[in-house]
């Protein structure tokens, strides 16, 4: 949902008081985006599975020790199925437009296939229960 007016200029003058007051800080948070985010919590939730897998491992021989690796990579898995969804368009982006932040989703672009159909098989079920809705009258 797009910002009002009133709400894009109140955005606009905290984004100018922010450079005014700590420029440092504002061109790092600019200079950085989700996806740097994400990418980077993939790895932690790689790094933690693998710590949940060795404490497994070491689970052998204490059953608690097990059961805590394995509750670890679990979270670890969680944790990286988020961050991978994110990464991959399945959540709101934060996206810079004309300097300055917008949050919104990201838009699908339709792709054509040699039959010259477009998009998914989900988007044509989709496409195709709109058409039937909208001669159905509608309501």
């Amino acid at each position: 949902m797009p910002l009002s007016e009133h709400e894009q200029r109140l955005l606009d003058q905290i984004e100018r008081a922010l450079y005014a007051e700590d420029p440092k800080f504002a061109t790092t948070v600019r200079s950085t985006d989700l996806r740097t985010h994400m990418r980077r919590r993939l790895r932690r939730a790689t790094a933690l599975f693998v710590v949940g897998f060795v404490l497994m491992l070491f689970g052998v021989a204490e059953i608690a020790v097990g059961i805590v690796g394995f509750v670890v990579m679990l979270l670890a898995m969680l944790l990286g199925v988020s961050a991978y969804k994110r990464l991959n368009g399945g959540g709101a982006t934060l996206r810079a437009v004309d300097g300055s932040a917008e949050r919104g989703t990201r838009t699908k672009t339709k792709k054509t296939t040699k039959r010259g159909t477009g998009g998914s098989p989900k988007e044509r079920l989709e496409e195709r229960w709109k058409k039937r809705w909208e001669e159905r009258g509608g309501q």
